[in-house]
């Protein structure tokens, strides 16, 4: 799991380009509810099969967070192939996350 938001974001053509299950997690280092949304996200995270996780910093003008609708923060967007497969926003249990989880690994 990554522990910090990156600032840089890729653009939503390489996200879009990344083979196999990918978790971005949209929201803010300074953000409340995402920093109380850490134990879900990381206990659900450590028992899933390994998989990429993006933890994008979000905000107003930033445009991979527009591309993909998001209005509020902690909202975890699950991919396969590029493919948003379903997500979670502001996630209140880790049950919610390792549910999307499994269907994001199972296979195609």
């Amino acid at each position: 799991m990554n522990s910090h938001y990156a600032s840089v974001e890729p653009s939503r053509e390489e996200v879009d380009a990344l083979p196999g299950p990918t978790v971005l997690e949209f929201g803010a280092p300074w953000c409340g509810i995402c920093k109380g949304a850490q134990p879900l996200i990381e206990q659900a995270l450590s028992a899933a099969p390994p998989l990429r996780h993006l933890k994008i910093e979000d905000g107003s003008g930033r445009p991979l967070g527009r591309s993909f609708g998001i209005k509020l923060w902690p909202t975890l967007v699950f991919l396969r192939d590029g493919r948003e497969l379903g997500r979670v926003v502001r996630p209140t249990s880790a049950a919610a996350i390792s549910d999307e989880l499994a269907r994001l690994v199972q296979p195609a």
